[in-house]
């Protein structure tokens, strides 16, 4: 009785007469006056009561458990509600926000049994809540938002590195939540940006490994002065190794990636043993989760529009069930005010101050395309003047926003161009500028131009005919050397872009986007429109 009670936490769990026999089996020194009382029946009901009780346990530890996965990825630092601009009506509605995701999280947590809240990279850039210092790191207010909103881990992404990695290990400072890439090492192999390979969460009783993973890509995404001293690992290998060494001590196995849909996919298809895959970087809008080779595969669109919500049920290392879907974040403007929402004003009220001047108005709707757009026409034509150059060229990755007719203000700039990209001036030859243009037919590395004007068409072997080919008004000399500009992300990318080598570069005293708000502030009123520059002939039928 003595040992029975120092023991009170087994007396819940398990009956007194199991308890003695337990300790009679595994100390003789209880055996003496209690064995002596034993009879055939006690006994068989002392056994029967301990089959009976593991039976239960064993039932209690094997039963089925859910957990809900509350992620975001692409979030872009888009901390505040942003026009819905795929709406037709006007006005349009708002959506999006750390306010509205912070409630919805809040809300589902109270009526879910067991969740888990994280990101697949790409916080940064998109608001010029980046350029402002808190705590010690640029952008720095969006990860303490994110701590009060409660994520639990993330990924970082190759927009997470443009500022430099030096910023971003400050940002993962500020954050009270891990971060976790498994393949982001420097040349020291060690862990750059304070990221762990994995962690392993316990919730409502299952043991969750997290495995993170940077695009094999990282090189062509992130500048080059970013990208500099860090090392990336092989992704498929390095998911194989983890998965390994984390299934005998897991139940459930995620990969939070930042690579895109198709990456995941290939990741799904070549390693065995990975139940989910939460992913980035593709923007992909997946309204239910996709199933590649049994492993689950998720992503929410991007700048903090939508939230995924998947809930699992798990049974013996496996999910045996699964609900996901995408929650849309729409603004609702009589959300009560709580801690977060005063500092999200807070940050807001600066940056208005000092981004929200009207300082042109826009006559027609900026649409970034793939091909030519106005908006691309204006970039490029900026860049051009800007550094006094023949031609200039503008990545149509690089504009990040699209704007309706209206006032423009230098946020509406900032939000377009949200990179710290510098000018770069170049030179090319005549024919290297026929074989930029030939390239851009044959490939379509989706560039904007200026002072570009040419039409062609092709030959019946196949080769490119120009019919008329112009730099600034003139017909193009091959022999002759003209300058080009364009940002040192696109010049590091050339081979991509232009189908060159890199030229010599000469950097000049001011970024892209400095370059692109003075030509906006000096418009004043701007009607850019597609102007077919690289137009193909059409025959007359």
């Amino acid at each position: 009785m003595e040992m029975y009670n120092k023991v009170a936490k087994i007396e819940r769990a398990i009956p007194k007469e199991v308890f003695y026999l337990y300790l009679a089996r595994n100390n003789s020194y209880y055996i003496t006056g209690f064995f002596m009382k034993t009879s055939t029946q006690w006994f068989t009901r002392v056994t029967l009561q301990v089959i009976i009780t593991l039976t239960a346990l064993t039932a209690l530890f094997c039963q089925p458990k859910t957990i809900t996965i509350l992620h975001t990825n692409d979030m872009h630092a888009s901390f505040i509600p942003h026009e819905a601009f795929w709406i037709k009506e006007n006005p349009k509605p708002l959506v999006g926000g750390f306010n509205e995701l912070s409630f919805v999280v809040d809300s589902l947590r109270r009526v879910k049994s067991a969740t888990l809240v994280l990101d697949a990279g790409d916080v940064m850039t998109g608001n010029p809540i980046t350029e402002y210092t808190y705590a010690g790191a640029e952008g720095g207010a969006l990860f303490e938002m994110m701590n009060r909103i409660g994520y639990e881990a993330w990924t970082p992404g190759n927009h997470d590195f443009d500022i430099s990695s030096a910023n971003l290990r400050k940002l993962t400072n500020i954050a009270k939540f891990p971060t976790i890439s498994a393949n982001i090492l420097d040349t020291l192999n060690q862990f750059p940006v304070n990221n762990k390979e994995y962690v392993i969460i316990e919730k409502n009783g299952l043991k969750i490994g997290i495995i993170g993973i940077m695009s094999d890509d990282f090189y062509n995404l992130v500048n080059q002065n970013s990208s500099a001293g860090i090392k990336i690992l092989p992704s498929i290998e390095t998911v194989k190794r983890l998965v390994a060494l984390l299934n005998p001590q897991t139940d459930l196995l995620i990969a939070l990636t930042h690579q895109g849909v198709k990456e995941d996919s290939d990741l799904a298809m070549n390693v065995q043993g990975l139940d989910l895959i939460v992913g980035g970087h593709s923007h992909s809008r997946l309204k239910h989760p996709l199933k590649v080779n049994g492993t689950l595969i998720v992503q929410t669109g991007s700048n903090c529009e939508n939230l995924g919500v998947l809930d699992l049920t798990v049974e013996h290392h496996h999910i045996i069930a699964y609900d996901g879907n995408l929650l849309p974040l729409w603004y609702n403007s009589a959300r009560p005010k709580t801690e977060l929402s005063n500092f999200i004003d807070s940050i807001k009220t600066k940056i208005d101050e000092d981004y929200s001047t009207v300082i042109a108005m826009l006559k027609t709707d900026w649409t970034n395309s793939s091909s030519e757009s106005g908006v691309g026409n204006f970039i490029a034509d900026a860049q051009r003047e800007a550094a006094g150059a023949d031609v200039g060229f503008m990545n149509s990755s690089g504009i990040r926003k699209n704007l309706s007719a209206g006032p423009i203000t230098k946020r509406d700039i900032f939000e377009i161009l949200p990179f710290r990209n510098l000018l770069m001036k170049f030179e090319l030859t005549g024919r290297q500028i026929r074989s930029i243009v030939e390239y851009y037919i044959e490939e379509h590395p989706n560039i904007q131009t200026s002072g570009i004007q040419c039409e062609w068409e092709r030959k019946l072997d196949g080769s490119i005919k120009f019919n008329t080919f112009l730099v600034n008004g003139k017909p193009l000399d091959e022999n002759r050397t003209y300058t080009g500009a364009a940002s040192d992300y696109m010049m590091g990318e050339a081979k991509k872009y232009f189908g060159i080598e890199t030229p010599k570069l000469t950097y000049l005293n001011q970024t892209v986007f400095t370059a692109i708000e003075e030509k906006v502030r000096k418009t004043k009123e701007i009607s850019s429109t597609v102007e077919h520059r690289i137009k193909k002939y059409k025959t007359e039928k």
